[in-house]
């Protein structure tokens, strides 16, 4: 049941609920123990990439930092929403509170935007190592790696505030049926009875600025590391001594 809090002419649901694959009872152990596996999976995978790494002295370096961090932020993604899907496929009880349904938004866009800005610094870390062997542990060293670590995560987190916040601030008053299986950004706009222009609005440039920036900085890196990599094969085809040759070290990611 979903309780509502009166406040003049409008009512605000204190919960939500949430479209969970199917009512067919018959299916929602399979369905459980399905999710359980994918989860337990991704927990186990990243769970060991990052204490190998923590535990060897040999991996504390630049590239295998940025790895680490990013299984971490596979770990953290994935638990915005899967310890809460299996306790509603598993318990059919399929409602979040509105609390709730605000936390999951926020973590799952900062952790989104995160990965984005983690994944550029990483190609932009191969580039370096690649195109520019020589001039590696000047650039990417391990304090600059932890500062540009520091620096992805903080502004991960501060994008997706104010998306967060004026999300928080809409009215649900014409239904609160969300058509999705964890608490997203577009299934909670449709479902507003507010004016979504202004948060649609900031949507698109936090759009804009995160995912295509991130993503032409990341294949403009690729890019130039692909036409280094063609470069050195092309002149050891001829049988040359392959510039950039310490390059050669770098090319196990």
């Amino acid at each position: 049941m979903v309780y509502t809090v009166t406040s003049g002419n409008q009512s605000k649901f204190t919960s939500f609920t949430v479209q969970c694959f199917s009512e067919n009872e018959d299916l929602q152990l399979p369905l459980f123990l399905t999710f359980l596996l994918v989860y337990v999976i991704i927990l186990f995978g990243n769970t060991s990439v990052s204490t190998t790494i923590t535990l060897s002295p040999k991996l504390h370096t630049p590239m295998y930092m940025f790895l680490g961090n990013l299984s971490f932020l596979d770990i953290s993604y994935t638990s915005t929403t899967f310890p809460k899907l299996l306790h509603m496929v598993y318990t059919q009880q399929k409602t979040i509170s509105f609390t709730g349904c605000m936390i999951q938004l926020y973590f799952f866009m900062a952790l989104a935007c995160t990965e984005c800005f983690l994944l550029t610094v990483m190609a932009y870390d191969r580039y370096v190592a690649i195109c520019h062997p020589f001039l590696y542990n000047s650039l990417i060293s391990l304090k600059h790696c932890a500062r540009l670590i520091t620096v992805v995560w903080v502004i991960g987190f501060l994008y997706t505030i104010p998306q967060t916040l004026l999300t928080a601030n809409m009215s649900f008053c014409s239904s609160h049926h969300i058509d999705h299986f964890y608490c997203d950004l577009i299934p909670l706009l449709k479902i507003s009875c507010s004016d979504t222009s202004t948060i649609e609005a900031t949507t698109y440039v936090v759009g804009v600025t995160v995912v295509i920036n991130t993503f032409v900085l990341t294949s403009v890196s690729y890019v130039f590391i692909i036409h280094t990599i063609l470069n050195i094969l092309r002149h050891k085809e001829k049988g040359q001594k392959a510039p950039f040759l310490p390059a050669t070290s770098h090319l196990d990611l």
